[in-house]
């Protein structure tokens, strides 16, 4: 339970031609160095914890300026190679916010257009619709685009303040994995239950009234437990204290439900 420590997330190598559309569009975009920030020596990706505005790897003196073309570049492609990717690689979807946030402030930047920004919207609300389809066809990819949509409802702002037409299709994405049949899949509750803890907050600012009829329903997910497992239960019961305490985890609770999720 919980975010990994690590400073940095290890993923599987994209395959070459994805590697050279990325590459182009980061270059395009003078992001080129952004790349460093996703590629280690033996050619795998990794994504930095740190935000894209402090990394050294940003500075100005370490860019090439040559070659930067926006236009040149199909940001609408890139746009669904970073989706597709996320449904597959859970890891990947965690962090997947952070690349896209830095190619959409970028465009803006240096061409002034959103195209990168439309096509990842236009993709997102395809896949929010087929949602059903998704999650039966694969738990693993509905788990993953529940995540990423949750981690680009998080980057992505307008005028400082989160994306409200993500507002609802985030909670829809939430009730669903707080269903009975979802809550019998520990899959579907870690993630409910991560994703809770990052965006919850934010959620019941923008809405909430709705974030109180979720949460009725992890209550009773909670008090009629039947076909939960234990470590379901615990997840369920440490996010409804976690929502209590105001979103914050007190140094007792967190002693309590990690010892016991590692137990």
């Amino acid at each position: 339970m919980g975010e990994p420590s690590r400073e940095e997330y290890k993923i599987q190598s994209f395959d070459a031609e994805t590697q050279q559309l990325l590459k182009t569009a980061l270059k395009a975009l003078s992001l080129e160095c952004t790349a460093a920030c996703f590629e280690t020596e033996d050619g795998e990706y990794s994504v930095c914890q740190r935000s894209y505005s402090n990394c050294p790897c940003l500075m100005p003196s370490r860019c090439n300026t040559q070659d930067r073309n926006p236009g040149a570049v199909d940001l609408d492609r890139v746009a669904n190679v970073i989706v597709d990717h996320s449904l597959q690689d859970c890891v990947f979807s965690k962090e997947a916010g952070r690349m896209c946030y830095a190619i959409i402030q970028a465009e803006s930047k240096q061409a002034g257009q959103s195209v990168f920004r439309r096509g990842l919207l236009n993709r997102l609300q395809q896949e929010y619709q087929a949602r059903e389809q998704l999650r039966a066809r694969s738990l693993q990819g509905w788990v993953c685009y529940v995540t990423f949509i949750c981690n680009i409802f998080d980057y992505l702002r307008v005028n400082n303040m989160p994306m409200m037409a993500l507002v609802n299709p985030v909670y829809d994405c939430l009730f669903r994995l707080a269903q009975p049949d979802s809550l019998s899949k520990e899959e579907e509750v870690d993630c409910l239950v991560l994703q809770l803890h990052r965006v919850g907050e934010q959620l019941e600012k923008m809405n909430g009234q709705r974030m109180d009829e979720l949460f009725v329903l992890i209550r009773d997910g909670f008090l009629l437990p039947t076909g939960l497992s234990s470590l379901a239960q615990l997840l369920l019961l440490e996010i409804i204290e976690f929502r209590a305490a105001g979103w914050k985890m007190t140094p007792a609770a967190h002693k309590y439900y990690y010892s016991e999720v590692s137990d």
